[in-house]
């Protein structure tokens, strides 16, 4: 057995231990699928504020191998365009491209539960590691996978041809699915996004399955689970938290300028009755962005060390500020006495989010998987079963 094969094998162990692996069609592919060949032609490791690059030709292959295996997302890509054999040296950046952690990715696969002859659209092939699973457990001939960008495309399609798998491998806006092939038994996104594309309903098979992570946060997105109907629409519900990069079309814009000046002059200025501290955990800040969708979360320092948090809805030009003062707990649970918020524009988003933050503390703070979602051509509809006051409406624009 070569090194990478007893790799393989520990890692469905681990996977089968963590109870993250259940299906023995998904084993034998975990143990049959090298995921370092995925990882060409190398990682960027994370040292904080830099990135130091590992390239696979540049490294002892026992080295290549312990970092191919590791139980962490590995950045394969920078700034849209930058690989780890292209530098040397430590650099800073924004990851645009990785390899999921492998139990992400298995945990999605199983929720997704594709059986034999199942068709399946993926949306973000990235290295091209999940596809290689489906085309094991599938065929490749069952598979269609779309990637945005044109090399990181190409470096996937060149791994999975290496191991005799022919997928349908597309560049492409993923959020438009591909027409061509559907309709499709099974839809998965490897990516973050606001919501669920029509589209990708319309290319689903009634009593198909579409499992995509909603949201625009980093630390606020659920994995959601829908069953296609046969009327246009989709229902289920969030099943777990997920973190995922943002499909490119709809990543968060770089905020620019001095945000003291954006949020000099606010409209009103109070005391918060629910600490916004509380949006640093995971189901509050969903909730908080079902509340006022397409705003951003930004978390910033003043010069004498106090916490400043702030809720900007680039559209429509508002904006909440929130200053830590007092001897408020900051942990998520206090009443809201540690915080000013003042606000500002033609909406009160802090109004808005902090109503629906009160009636989910009331409501006995129900979990993330407590959401449920149905999706029509018009609108996304959530709420949560047995709470009127926890409902929302995204008309699509």
């Amino acid at each position: 057995m070569t090194d990478s094969a007893r790799r393989r094998q520990r890692l469905a162990e681990r996977l089968v231990a963590d109870k993250a692996l259940v299906s023995p069609v998904l084993r034998t592919a975990v143990e049959a699928v090298p995921r370092e060949l995925f990882l060409q032609p190398g990682v960027f490791l994370d040292e904080g504020t830099m990135w130091r690059p590992v390239s696979a030709a540049a490294t002892a292959p026992a080295e290549w191998l312990e970092i191919a295996y590791r139980h962490d997302s590995l950045t394969t890509q920078l700034d849209g365009h930058l690989t780890a054999d292209q530098t040397t040296e430590p650099v800073a950046g924004v990851p645009t491209s990785s390899s999921t952690t492998p139990a992400t990715v298995i945990r999605m696969i199983e929720a997704l539960d594709p059986r034999p002859g199942h068709r399946v659209l993926e949306i973000g092939t990235g290295t091209g590691y999940s596809s290689a699973l489906m085309c094991h457990c599938l065929g490749a001939d069952h598979i269609t996978t779309v990637e945005v960008d044109p090399q990181v495309a190409q470096r996937a399609d060149l791994a999975l041809e290496a191991l005799g798998y022919s997928a349908w491998t597309v560049t492409g806006d993923g959020l438009l699915g591909h027409p061509r092939n559907a309709p499709y038994d099974r839809v998965i996104a490897t990516c973050a996004i606001r919501r669920i594309p029509h589209a990708w309903v319309r290319q689903t098979a009634p009593g198909g399955t579409i499992l995509a992570t909603l949201g625009s946060w980093p630390f606020g997105t659920g994995l959601a689970k829908l069953t296609v109907g046969h009327h246009g629409q989709a229902e289920g519900r969030i099943v777990s938290r997920s973190s995922f990069m943002h499909a490119r079309s709809q990543a968060p814009e770089p905020l620019a300028g001095d945000l003291s000046a954006r949020t000099a002059y606010p409209d009103s200025e109070r005391r918060t009755k629910v600490s916004p501290a509380l949006l640093d955990d995971w189901t509050p800040a969903f909730v908080a962005q079902l509340a006022a969708p397409g705003t951003q979360l930004v978390r910033a320092t003043r010069t004498d060390g106090t916490r400043l948090l702030y809720l900007l809805d680039p559209g429509h030009e508002s904006f909440a500020e929130f200053a830590a003062v007092g001897v408020g707990d900051g942990d998520g649970d206090g009443d809201g006495d540690g915080w000013i918020v003042r606000q500002g524009g033609p909406v009160l988003l802090w109004d808005r989010v902090e109503a629906f933050l009160l009636a989910w503390q009331a409501a006995n703070r129900p979990d993330i998987d407590t959401v449920r979602i149905r999706v029509t051509q018009e609108a996304h509809h959530y709420w949560i079963e047995g709470v009127p006051d926890l409902r929302w409406e995204h008309r699509v624009h």
